[in-house]
Order: structure tokens, then sequence, then C-alpha cells
């Protein structure tokens, strides 16, 4: 049981967390703190907090576990702000989406508040943002991918492991670089893919009139699209070399089937897509174990 959660923006992630300790009966009090403070009050009326702070550094004061769920580009700047406010035994994780550029964010500003932190990853979300579409259950069965640092507490690795587990989360422990690359490709990626198909098609002559026949196929492919600008912009330029690096990769896969289509190879092509779609078929969300 933590007695006083400080969390630091509360929208869809950090709200989430919340009602999930809330509702594991993890917690005794919730302080919330978010840039806007409509988003802070907006997260009182619901419950998701208990107290309404004005300021990063007073939700984080006295708060045995700290959540920093912000852009990744205000992680530095929000964790100077509550150096001080934490304490030697305190728990402090984040939920950016690239975890490289976090760490150096941490060496740079939290000082020796620093073996607080376990850098953490919830592998989880929805199309739509903010503190009314938070959800309890929203970690309950995904994967949490943590970083640990050389730095960082044994006890607060140990309690980092434990509080995600207890709301249901399935834990996997990796580096910032393997994790910047795996997300590169399965997460990134696919949404920088996403937008521009969309961007593609709405700058088309009659782009409105092809979007609008749009069916099922085009509804799961481009769903992502769909998601924050501003945070996929700070993670998109976070992560720009392994990103960078991905682009170039599915650059050659796409020039490989358009040379087939263009010399009319179908059988070359159909064995392209079998590949593909027995790869496809063979995955599943769920079968990644530690260790493969």
């Amino acid at each position: 049981m933590f007695e006083r959660l400080g969390l630091i923006g509360c929208g869809l992630m950090g709200g989430s967390f919340a009602l999930a300790l809330r509702q594991a009966g993890l917690v005794r009090q919730i302080a919330g703190f978010s840039a806007s403070p409509t988003t802070t009050q907006r997260a009182l009326e619901l419950g998701v907090i208990d107290v309404q702070a004005d300021s990063a550094a007073e939700a984080a004061a006295g708060a045995d576990l700290v959540l920093v769920a912000v852009p990744v580009a205000a992680t530095e700047a929000t964790f100077a702000a509550i150096r001080s406010a934490l304490g030697a035994d305190t728990l402090l994780m984040d939920v950016g989406s690239t975890k490289s550029d976090v760490v150096a964010a941490a060496e740079r500003a939290l000082g020796p508040a620093l073996p607080c932190f376990v850098p953490a990853h919830p592998i989880a979300g929805k199309e739509r943002s903010g503190v009314d579409h938070a959800d309890a259950a929203l970690y309950q069965g995904r994967h949490v991918i943590l970083t640990p640092m050389a730095t960082s507490g044994a006890r607060q690795l140990a309690l980092a492991q434990e509080v995600w587990a207890a709301i249901g989360a399935r834990l996997v422990e990796m580096t910032p670089a393997a994790h910047d690359t795996t997300f590169a490709a399965v997460s990134h990626l696919p949404h920088l893919l996403a937008f521009a198909f969309i961007d593609g098609i709405a700058r088309q002559p009659g782009g409105a009139a092809i979007l609008a026949l749009g069916g099922p196929g085009f509804r799961d492919f481009t769903r992502i699209a769909a998601a924050d600008p501003r945070m996929w912009r700070d993670v998109l330029l976070a992560n720009r070399q392994e990103l960078l690096d991905q682009l170039r990769h599915h650059r050659q896969a796409l020039a490989q089937f358009e040379q087939l289509i263009e010399a009319g190879d179908g059988a070359a092509l159909e064995q392209r897509i079998a590949q593909a779609s027995d790869t496809r078929a063979a995955w599943h969300m769920d079968s990644f174990k530690p260790g493969t």
C-alpha cells in the first residue's frame, strides 16, 4: 500500500494508472498535477485524483510513489522540477514511449534523486487521449517494459515490478537501447506510416471522396492515425535515429514489391505476400516471453 501517489500528467496513461491503483486498493491518496489546470480539475471531478496540486513539485511532495506521465519532450523539465521533493525511498517512474532520451534526461536532471527512478513504458493506450478516457483496466494483460538503470535502487526496482504486476501488467525488462530499437519497428514506424498514408490520400485530387469509400480494412489499417499529434511528434523526434533506420529498411521492402508489380511477376509477388501473410498469421500480441 502506497500512502500517496504523486501523479504528474493526469491524462489517459496517468489517469488509468491512478484508477488502477485505486481499484486494487494500493494507494490511500492521489495528488495530481497537469500543465493544463482544466485537465487537473477534470481529474478531480472524475475521482481520478483526490488533491489538485498547483505544481509538479507539490504533487510529488510527500509521495512515496510518483508517476510522470507527460510528453517525452517535457520529461527533463519535470524531473528538474520535482527533484528536491523526492524522498530517499520514493519510487519514481515514467510512461514514456522512448527510453534512451528519458534515461539521459534523468541523469542530467535528477541529481541525488537518481536512485529513485525506474524507467517504464506500458504497451497500452487508446486512440483517444485525455483523462475522460482513463480506464482502470487499461494495463491488465498488457506488457510493461522496464529499463532499469545501473543507478536504480534495488528497493525501487522491486517496488516497480510489484506495482505493475499488481494492476495486471506483464513485465519485461530491456536495456533502453534495445527498447528503442524494438519500438521504432513495432510502434513508432507503424504510426508514422499511418499518418503518411492518410496524408497521402487526403492531399490527392478527390482525396475526400476516396476517404469516404474506405471500408473495414482501411479502418483497421489507419486506426492509429487518430493518435495525439503532440505526443507522437515528440516520440518520433526523440527516437529519430532508430526510426530513420527502420524507414530505410522498409523503403527497400516497398521498392522490392514495386519492382515485382512493375515487372508483372505474379509468382514472385505471391511468394512475398505469402511469406508476410504466414508471419502475420503466426504472430500473437501476447506471444512474447522474456528471453525470446
